[in-house]
């Protein structure tokens, strides 16, 4: 489920219900208090992806929270008020100071693990890389030597290596 467990607009502890003449029997989380009314719908976040192209090489980063050696794709929650492209452009702007040139769509790829919905975008950029205080380095691959995952970011990867024929298998984690 979700990890809340109070309304967020009454504080009223929180109860389970399941509703099957209008949200198909799901389990919802639900504010009990008279009038309240409120539902926790835990609906997946929506992220952007970008496999950023600069000079010919595909930019991976390393998150300062991950383990050394671990690197993957530029990704952000996608913001109010924007579209999808809008927010690509930006997370590639604020991560690593870098231009989109163009943006293409890859695919939109769940990833359940952490409830969200990936939405994965090719990216040429240019300018010269600076990286957020979020990130600690990067690497810049060659495409054929790519090594995608399995899961979220990794199959939008995997899809446009497929795209270009490149070969390519599947790892258990990014940068490993």
């Amino acid at each position: 489920m979700s990890d809340y467990r109070f309304c967020p607009r009454c504080a009223t502890p929180l109860t389970e219900r399941a509703d099957p003449a209008h949200e198909g029997g799901r389990i919802r989380q639900s504010c009990p208090a008279n009038g309240c009314g409120y539902v926790h719908w835990n609906n997946p976040l929506p992220v952007v992806a970008a496999i950023v192209e600069y000079e010919g090489r595909i930019l991976l980063a390393r998150n300062a929270a991950w383990p050394e050696g671990m690197f993957a794709l530029i990704t952000g929650f996608l913001e109010n008020g924007e579209t999808p492209e809008q927010g690509i452009a930006r997370e590639v702007k604020e991560e690593t100071s870098l231009v989109a040139d163009t943006i293409d769509l890859v695919g939109v790829y769940e990833f359940m693990r952490k409830n969200e919905l990936i939405i994965a975008y090719h990216v040429r950029a240019h300018g010269t890389i600076s990286l957020s205080p979020e990130l600690l380095e990067y690497r810049l691959v060659e495409p054929a030597k790519l090594r995608p995952w399995r899961a979220g970011t990794g199959q939008a990867l995997g899809e446009w290596m497929r795209r270009r024929d490149l070969p390519f298998e599947f790892v258990e984690r990014p940068g490993r």
